[in-house]
């Protein structure tokens, strides 16, 4: 038992437990009284030590029994790994069995193998001819070239109706192209109709035929709403057909069975001030002169040209 500081009266045992009561009633004792009086606070540090010792030795309880648990989990752990390759094992002996069906399965393959080698034989004939029929038709496909306006070949930026506009301005009919490229064929185009025919007038404009003053005549066929005129940047669509003075027809959206659009301020200059007369539903027949139509352009109608032009829309 620990000595007293002061007296013979012993320190009871109570000021040993971290109980907060018995801290209390040691407040009342007479050698905790007496220490008090020389500023000495036995019991509480005491108290304070017994504490420190009991809160230590439940944390080395605690570290151990975590020890433990990990130890007995890393033991059960290797046991099931050790276990798994017994588990194999035991398995992968009945599986080296029907090893030995299938070597001995083998000579009895081999008279099976005989016939099946004679009828794969047997067809090598009759596939030959068909063989030298693709590779005839390959050489054919080879040797013909073919123009496909959908898509424009190199030099070429945009095919439609029956030319295609080249880079950096100028256009080209098919018959162009395909000359340039060397194409036999003609492929990606709808089959046209039949031209519509030339009119009566055709060689001159009639004496009731409008003229402006660049010399385009011009005569209403079917008048339209008479409010809906286009201007100069105007995209519009029509159906036309155009012939030569001759009575020749050299291009025409009614034969390929659709309307054609386009901006006025990108074709012939006949056709820029002529469809700006019109309204829209309007047919009308123009005499467009040639200094108004292409100007003796290469590879394209010379001289006077008619059209017949209605107009459906304007953008």
């Amino acid at each position: 038992m620990p000595e007293n500081i002061e007296g013979d009266t012993p320190v009871p045992w109570t000021a040993f437990f971290p109980h907060p009561s018995a801290t209390r009633t040691l407040v009342f004792l007479t050698p905790v009284a007496r220490c008090q009086k020389h500023h000495v606070h036995v019991p509480r540090t005491l108290w304070h030590v017994r504490a420190h010792q009991w809160r230590k030795g439940m944390s080395q309880r605690i570290l151990f029994l975590v020890t433990v648990t990990i130890v007995l989990a890393l033991v059960a752990c290797e046991r099931k790994e050790t276990g798994a390759p017994e588990a194999k094992t035991a398995t992968a002996q009945p599986e080296a069995k029907p090893e030995a069906t299938t070597v001995a399965a083998k000579p009895e393959a081999k008279p099976e193998a005989k016939p099946e080698a004679k009828k794969e034989t047997k067809p090598e004939p009759t596939s030959a001819p068909a063989t030298k029929k693709q590779d005839a038709e390959e050489e054919v496909l080879q040797s013909e070239m073919v123009f496909d306006p959908r898509k424009p070949p190199a030099g070429y930026m945009r095919c439609h109706r029956n030319h295609c506009h080249r880079v950096g301005g100028g256009v080209a009919s098919y018959k162009q192209v395909m000359a340039e490229i060397g194409a036999t064929k003609l492929v990606g185009v709808p089959k046209q109709g039949p031209m519509p025919p030339a009119p009566a007038d055709v060689a001159a404009p009639p004496t009731d035929a409008e003229k402006t003053a660049s010399g385009l005549a011009s005569k209403v066929m079917s008048p339209g709403d008479g409010k809906t005129r286009p201007e100069p940047t105007s995209v519009v669509t029509v159906h036309y057909t155009g012939w030569t003075t001759d009575g020749e027809a050299f291009d025409s959206s009614v034969s390929r069975g659709r309307p054609a659009t386009f901006p006025l301020n990108r074709v012939i200059p006949g056709w820029s001030e002529g469809v700006r007369l019109m309204s829209v539903g309007e047919e009308r027949r123009f005499w467009i002169p040639e200094a108004l139509a292409y100007a003796g352009r290469p590879g394209k109608p010379p001289g006077m040209l008619v059209f017949d032009v209605e107009l459906i829309n304007i953008r």
